[in-house]
């Protein structure tokens, strides 16, 4: 057998362009229906491991998958804010715990979390370097946001402009790295998370400014009644919470009217759950109630059905590239038939001549199933970030 062995690999070494034609040939066929099995599987169970510790989710009345995703994935959405008055509502018919998610902004396209700290005992988050969120303009980044960007405990983080060319829109808040999270393998390892308050000043609900009275220059000052006074919109704003500058950060308007993106709800019962679910499935409900393995397993049906598809295509594309190696190796044992007489001639038996030309067809199958398998083992290391960016 060794003999056997030898000679092939004699034989595939010499005609290299042969056979690393082939070995790709059977590769790329194998290559498809392999990866694109991984990668659904991986996709179905990180949606689903998301989902089911995700009890419910309340939002704005619109689409059901974009209020799910952005809950779970802070994905981007066009969706209707809601308001913390909802949450106040929520919270004060003691059925469920109320974590309220604002996901509007991003930080070197990293996307902002602003939520309170209950997020994080939710989540079972911990801070592996520095401190959790403190005071306005503290933020706590993801493990992947730290290493990717290259920041840690006590760096700076400037969030990103909606558009830098509306002068008039929200100012970008130049927010304290406080703490770096331990690596969770969820999408909260590519996050920034802020407190509400913070996320409404870098959307312009709240500003801190210089100090407005009577020894103000003119120019900052809109109108005087008194001793109280107006400053215009020329008065320029903070874009960093100091010490110093703490104290001069306020609101406009009440708390109950400030928007937030999205509700996580943490029943408290089975049946504090089903209370809630009948409260807001109404057509006067001003919310929407969802629960996300649903929509998650809508969402795979979609996806099936889709990867039925690839696989009539694969399937055919399959038997197609077989047919085209089989005619390959068929003219090849034509093209050597006179290699054939020569070793039978020099004392070969026909079992053996046979026994090669197997042994060099398994050769070339087995090499392109571990290039396969190689592949496919660097691809499920990487899924996880390929199937966010191609559904997230």
């Amino acid at each position: 057998m060794n003999g056997i062995l030898r000679l092939t690999f004699r034989y595939l070494a010499y005609n290299r362009l042969k056979t690393v034609t082939l070995i790709l040939c059977v590769s790329l066929a194998l290559l498809l229906p392999v990866l694109l099995q991984f990668g659904v599987t991986q996709f179905e169970q990180d949606l689903m491991a998301r989902a089911r510790t995700t009890p419910l989710v309340a939002g704005a009345k619109g689409s059901r998958f974009d209020l799910a995703l952005q809950s779970m994935y802070f994905s981007r959405a066009e969706l209707e804010p809601t308001t913390m008055q909802e949450v106040e509502t929520i919270q004060e018919t003691d059925y469920a715990l109320p974590i309220p998610l604002s996901i509007r902004f991003t930080a070197q396209g990293a996307p902002i979390v602003g939520t309170t700290l209950d997020y994080f005992e939710f989540r079972k988050l911990v801070v592996s370097e520095g401190t959790n969120l403190r005071r306005l303009g503290d933020c706590v980044i993801g493990a992947n946001v730290a290493q990717k960007r290259q920041l840690k405990a006590g760096d700076r983080l400037m969030s990103d402009p909606l558009n830098v060319f509306d002068l008039s829109g929200n100012y970008p808040l130049k927010m304290h790295v406080v703490g770096v999270l331990e690596k969770a393998g969820s999408p909260d390892d590519d996050a920034v998370f802020v407190d509400l308050k913070t996320e409404w000043i870098i959307s312009g609900i709240g500003h801190g400014h210089q100090t407005i009275d009577n020894e103000t220059d003119k120019d900052l000052v809109l109108k005087q009644d008194g001793q109280r006074v107006v400053a215009n919109a020329a008065v320029p704003q903070f874009n960093e919470v100091t010490d110093e500058n703490l104290a001069s950060f306020h609101f406009h308007g009440q708390t109950g009217s400030f928007p937030i993106s999205s509700i996580i709800l943490v029943p408290f019962s089975e049946k504090s759950e089903v209370l809630l679910l009948g409260k807001y499935d109404t057509d006067n409900a001003t919310l929407q109630l969802i629960r996300p393995t649903e929509i998650v397993y809508e969402l795979l049906q979609m996806v099936f059905r889709v990867k039925q598809l690839f696989d009539m295509n694969t399937l055919l594309v399959s038997v197609s590239v077989g047919l085209l190696l089989s005619l390959i190796f068929v003219l090849s044992l034509r093209l050597r038939k006179r290699e054939r007489q020569t070793m039978f001639q020099l004392g070969c038996s026909r079992s053996t001549i046979w026994k090669l030309q197997l042994t060099e067809i398994i050769l070339i199958l087995g090499t392109s199933l571990i290039f396969v398998l190689v592949i496919a083992a660097a691809f499920r290391v990487y899924a996880y970030q390929m199937m966010r960016f191609l559904f997230i």
